[in-house]
């Protein structure tokens, strides 16, 4: 049993102990922690109104249960509560601005197995704390500063589903986004929405462009039919339905509908990494059009991805001239370097692509509503659109830790290790990256889950696994 308290949010298992788990204890304390925090916020911009916070969630099997916790909490901390039912976690964030609430409060623990779930918190910009905001919430809960309303002043529940809708309008009048062009296409689609939110808000987009679909996995259980990480291994399944030939595209979506994977017509693999990749070629493109004709200026074009994502966004990005930032693994992380260099599109190579035209939070919808866009307007199939990206193959493996696990002590064996190779370039700013001119690896804790990552790429597989087994070793030899 697992609980996580990190730049990600409260994170854990369901059952067993409390301080060990998330369970209704742990949430009330975290919820309290998180509330009072807004209420200081609010406090200090002399705001004495009642404050508003948004509740969406996932379809998993604990929602009810935790979503009751936290709506009851937040009511009891004098909050009125906007739930607004299931609904993805881009939605939920939009949730936030569009109804001017104080923040938000997402239950879902994404790619995480279904035992698991956790509350993801929001700022009044409906984006993710930063680490400083969210150690406040920790250090609050630490020290269980909470006061709760008296009677008169409790909150109360106000339930609205209007948002998924507000959602789907807002991507089909993003600029880059041409519904006309995409309906003229006819496409058909495949979507795995693995049991959860997917399968309620996915239609309504398609429909709207004018997209012929079938669903896997659509049913809002919770009781995910595979591994709900869109990763290769895990997706047989809509992999073996696109052999069939009856689709253009193959779509997957977490439980939260934040991450995006595509297939090719062909049954294959888009690759979760070259999901931003393509999407971000089309708007560089488009950009980079805009500035040759006077309409903008060729400096805006900026992109961002976190250190363990593919080079290719590097190498697209300078084809159009532009220039690209790294980030630290983490949502937030990456949206706080996008907002520094004035990124046009960013995101994470585990198929998160965030577009501030929109809002800054990583959004399958709109990864979807532009990839279809680009499709529609090059009019070639997606596995050949797939051949036009630079070819990197990534291995992404991960090692379990135990009590004893010591991650500083191994990232400063790594550090040593390659400290006097003329070829490597060590960054250290998220665990540890290791670059070679034809090559990387990088290794680091993850935020979400008890393990860490090892992430590698190079132009072949094998020799991406070659460079990430060694550092595993190193790990293994030191457990």
């Amino acid at each position: 049993m697992s609980l996580i308290k990190s730049i990600s949010g409260i994170r854990g298992t369901i059952g067993g102990s409390t301080g060990d788990t998330l369970n209704p204890l742990d949430i009330v304390k975290f919820t309290s922690a998180y509330a009072t925090f807004i209420q200081k916020g609010r406090s200090g911009q002399g705001n004495k109104s009642r404050g508003k916070i948004v509740v969406g969630r996932d379809g998993r099997i604990s929602g009810p249960m935790v979503r009751d916790v936290v709506c009851g909490t937040l009511v009891g901390m004098g909050f009125d509560v906007i739930d607004i039912g299931y609904a993805s976690t881009p939605t939920t964030e939009l949730a936030v601005t569009m109804s001017g609430a104080d923040g938000g409060i997402i239950i879902t623990a994404s790619h995480n197995p279904r035992q698991w779930n956790a509350l993801k918190l929001l700022n009044d910009k409906g984006e993710f704390l930063t680490a400083a905001d969210g150690q406040q919430v920790l250090d609050i809960a630490e020290r269980e500063d909470f006061c709760y309303a008296e009677v008169d002043q409790l909150g109360k529940v106000i339930n609205d589903n209007s948002f998924d809708d507000r959602h789907v309008e807002s991507v089909l009048n993003l600029q880059l986004v041409d519904a006309d062009l995409v309906r003229q296409a006819r496409f058909s689609v495949c979507v795995d929405s693995i049991n959860s939110v997917g399968g309620i808000i996915l239609p309504k987009l398609l429909e709207r462009l004018g997209v012929g679909y079938k669903f896997l996995n659509a049913d809002v259980t919770g009781d995910f039919a595979h591994n709900p990480e869109p990763l290769e291994k895990n997706l047989k399944g809509i992999m073996d339905e696109m052999r069939s030939g009856h689709y253009d595209l193959g779509i997957v979506v977490d439980p939260d509908v934040d991450r995006l994977a595509f297939i090719s017509e062909d049954g294959t693999m888009f690759g979760e990494e070259y999901t931003l990749v393509s999407v971000a070629d089309y708007v560089l493109e488009s950009e980079k059009a805009k500035a040759n004709g006077g309409q903008s200026s060729a400096d805006k074009l900026v992109t961002v991805s976190n250190l363990s994502s593919t080079r290719a966004l590097r190498d697209v990005t300078s084809k159009y001239g532009g220039s690209y930032a790294a980030a630290a693994v983490g949502e937030v992380n990456v949206t706080t370097k996008m907002k520094e260099v004035g990124a046009i599109i960013g995101g994470e190579g585990n198929g998160g692509v965030i577009y501030p035209a929109s809002h800054y939070g990583r959004d399958a919808l709109v990864g979807i509503a532009l990839f279809l866009t680009s499709l529609a307007k090059k009019g070639c199939k997606v596995s050949e659109l797939r051949k036009t990206f630079p070819d990197y193959q990534i291995a992404k493996n991960r090692i379990d830790l135990t009590p004893d696990t010591d991650v500083d002590a191994i990232l400063v064996k790594v550090k040593e290790m390659f400290a006097q190779d003329p070829t490597a370039q060590v960054n250290d700013i998220d665990g540890v990256k290791i670059d070679f001119p034809d090559r990387w690896v990088h290794l680091r804790k993850s935020n979400t889950e008890p393990i860490i990552r090892v992430y590698s790429e190079a132009s072949t597989m094998e020799a991406a696994d070659e460079i990430g087994k060694r550092l595993m070793q190193v790990v293994y030899d030191m457990q």
